[in-house]
C-alpha cells in the first residue's frame, strides 16, 4: 500500500529510500549512511519508523571513538527499503 504524504496542499507518494543522517554532537559531525526513510515524491519531506530513530540514536550514542574532524557510520550495510 502506497502513503499519500501528510503535508497539506501535496499530492505525493511516499517511496522508500536509503538517505545518509547528519548529527552533531559535542561539536564534532557524525554522518550515518543507508538510513532507511520514506520520501515524498512530490515535496520531498522524509518520515523515519521508531525503529530506526531507536537505531540512529543506539549509533549515536554508541559513537565514542568520533574523531576531531568527524565521525562516518553505516545504518545498516546492504539494507534494502523494499525488503519486508
Amino acid at each position: 500500500m502506497v502513503a499519500l504524504c501528510g503535508i497539506d496542499g501535496c499530492l505525493g507518494e511516499y517511496e522508500a529510500r536509503l538517505l545518509p543522517h547528519t548529527a552533531r554532537i559535542e561539536g564534532q559531525v557524525i554522518v550515518i549512511d543507508n538510513v532507511p526513510t520514506e520520501v515524498c515524491s512530490e515535496c520531498g519531506n522524509v518520515l523515519l519508523k521508531t525503529e530506526t530513530i531507536s537505531r540512529l540514536e543506539e549509533l549515536l550514542d554508541t559513537t565514542s571513538d568520533r574523531s576531531e574532524t568527524g565521525s562516518h557510520r553505516e545504518f545498516a550495510p546492504g539494507n534494502d527499503p523494499n525488503d519486508p
